[in-house]
């Protein structure tokens, strides 16, 4: 097997993640790391034996690279996947796709003509319960579902930031999104709310959110978040359809079929099959080859934005999300 060279963007909580499933996977190897903080990338670069360096643009001069991980804050998208694209590599990049759509949707757009492999940090969807849940479904249309994200601050400085971080329905609950669009179908009308929170400063995040949605389907769906608690609570989905429960949860998703009830655990694999599914697909030189590339992630960030919309103005936003991507038309 002939080994698959890999750089890194980011030396950050989620990059370290990466390099260390990187590390698990049989021909490849992680070469080259960069960050804004030096020092956190010479770290990273020294535990796995790659080289640091100081910026980008010398990490996409490393001989050989042949495929890039941008695991940057959701405010710091745009410029690298520029630059990596220009160099015609094949891209991964962390969700979600930018803290807001007009850069997203440039970047697909830049992504379409230059024909590369990307995949995208949305490791729900390899879930092995999400995957059971999909088979399950299949012939059987959901009509109710309902998301939730009960969750700490992370900490990490950027978070609280609106204009950094999107908000936790961006940055956070945009992984429910993508399984609704899965499972369910494609949101064609959301309405959302912030929890009304006198004297906090708008800059910072909504503390809640309470959203609706309304699928291509006829399903609707209601979607809670909240960063209030000291700890993750519930990361989860509930799905109804005729006769049938579907209950995803980050470590097992439970399906009820008039009572016959089957447990499905997950205990990680999905982190490391996003990566390996990307690498495959790399060696492939297939962008099909990928459960998530940039265009399909693209819609659920339009889904994502569209509730951050909602929340802000408080009006309802209606989304045209049926029909293919134009990724050759004039950004919004």
């Amino acid at each position: 097997m002939v080994e698959l060279r890999a750089g890194l963007v980011g030396a950050g909580g989620v990059a370290e993640r990466h390099a260390q499933t990187l590390a698990r996977l049989d021909g490849v190897r992680l070469v080259a790391v960069t960050d804004v903080d030096a020092a956190r990338a010479e770290d990273l670069a020294q535990r796995h034996d790659a080289q640091p360096c100081p910026d980008v643009d010398a990490l996409l001069d490393t001989h050989g690279l042949d495929a890039v991980w941008v695991c940057v804050p959701p405010f710091a998208h745009g410029p690298t996947e520029r630059a990596v694209l220009e160099a015609g590599l094949p891209l991964f990049v962390e969700k979600p796709l930018s803290v807001d759509l007009a850069t997203a949707e440039e970047l697909a757009a830049l992504v379409a003509r230059s024909g590369v492999v990307t995949g995208t940090g949305y490791h729900w969807r390899c879930m092995p319960g999400v995957e059971r849940a999909a088979e399950v479904l299949e012939g059987t249309a959901v009509r109710l579902a309902h998301a939730s994200w009960l969750d700490k601050v992370p900490p990490v400085g950027w978070w609280l930031r609106r204009d950094l971080s999107g908000g936790q329905v961006l940055e956070q609950a945009t992984h429910l999104l993508d399984c609704l669009r899965l499972l369910v179908g494609e949101p064609v009308h959301v309405s959302a709310s912030p929890a009304s929170t006198p004297g906090r400063d708008p800059a910072l995040v909504d503390q809640a959110t309470a959203a609706t949605l309304v699928f291509d389907t006829g399903a609707v769906a209601t979607l809670t978040a909240t960063s209030l608690l000291d700890r993750k609570h519930a990361a989860c989905l509930q799905l109804v359809g005729d006769g049938v429960l579907v209950e995803v949860g980050e470590t097992e998703t439970v399906l009820d079929r008039r009572g016959e009830v089957e447990r499905v655990p997950d205990a990680g694999v999905s982190k490391e099959r996003v990566d390996a599914e990307f690498c495959a697909a790399v060696r492939a030189g297939d962008p099909a080859a990928v459960r998530v590339p940039y265009a399909e992630a693209l819609r659920t960030h339009r889904v994502g934005c569209a509730l951050v919309e909602s929340a802000a103005t408080g009006r309802p936003v209606d989304l045209d999300t049926g029909g293919p991507v134009d990724l050759d038309a004039t950004p919004r």
